[in-house]
């Protein structure tokens, strides 16, 4: 970890180039090269791009998706890295994330909530997200439409989750951004946003565009730092774990024992 309790955490945004794996890994190694971080966090589908089509995943999944190179990556330089990638296992196929750490095996998860196109892609994730370790901080993932739900960043800080790892493909200029913010108050946890820019076009002649702005939040909503909508860039910034670890709201407030779960649920929900 950095200096004291700090940890160095590197937030990467990206034009990603679809269904180009190789040059978009040559541009994932690069850029997570050019910083010395704790964890370095990218966006989701940063090798493959967006939905095409389940059979151009499955494809990318056989022909680009090898994770060996990127494990050589931290175990090297002593560091984390997330990021967002379509995974295949047996018949089915996730829009995932994996956390890799040195000397760890590969963590993923599943992208539960799927977002328009997605579903004539993917299958939704089945199991629910967890908290895992680095360095004594507790990281929790979720994957760009997830940030609709609340009950995903409640269900990670309910966990013990100190900061939400959140690789995006967002294409809703602001809501997402402004959306966070609430989750990381409402929750008292750093929340990390790597966005992507440029745009997709398809076949059908529809097209998205993706835009930017990637950020990490403070435990009371604060932005620390904030990538532009419309240009590529690494960014570093310094998060100390222990603001995730005090609730307190007042003197006489503390955010997860004040609630009360037994009045919250609805008959027969």
């Amino acid at each position: 970890m950095g200096e004291g309790s700090l940890m160095k955490l590197a937030l990467h945004q990206m034009d990603i180039l679809p269904g180009r794996g190789e040059a978009n890994r040559r541009k994932i190694l690069q850029a997570i090269s050019s910083l010395d971080a704790d964890l370095h966090i990218l966006p989701e589908l940063a090798e493959s791009g967006y939905a095409r089509s389940r059979l151009q995943f499955e494809e990318h999944c056989e022909e680009f998706s090898s994770l060996e190179i990127y494990q050589e990556f931290v175990e090297h330089r002593n560091t984390a890295l997330i990021m967002g990638l379509p995974l295949k296992e047996g018949y089915a196929l996730y829009n995932a994330a994996v956390l890799l750490r040195p000397k760890e095996e590969a963590v993923f998860y599943r992208k539960i909530h799927l977002f328009d196109r997605e579903k004539n892609c993917f299958d939704p994730g089945h199991l629910p997200p967890e908290v895992h370790e680095h360095r004594g901080m507790k990281l929790g993932m979720m994957i760009c439409f997830d940030w609709v739900f609340p009950e995903m960043a409640r269900s990670l800080a309910l966990q013990g989750a100190d900061l939400i790892a959140h690789p995006a493909n967002l294409v809703m200029p602001g809501l997402c951004q402004t959306s966070m913010k609430t989750r990381a108050l409402e929750n008292a946890v750093f929340v990390a946003t790597a966005n992507r820019i440029g745009r997709e076009e398809f076949p059908d002649g529809s097209k998205l565009c993706f835009t930017g702005e990637s950020q990490v939040l403070s435990p009371r909503g604060e932005r620390l730092l904030r990538l532009s909508a419309g240009d590529e860039g690494s960014e570093l910034v310094n998060i100390d774990p222990r603001e995730a670890r005090d609730k307190m709201i007042t003197a006489g407030n503390h955010l997860m024992e004040d609630r009360r779960p037994e009045l919250y649920r609805l008959e027969g929900q």
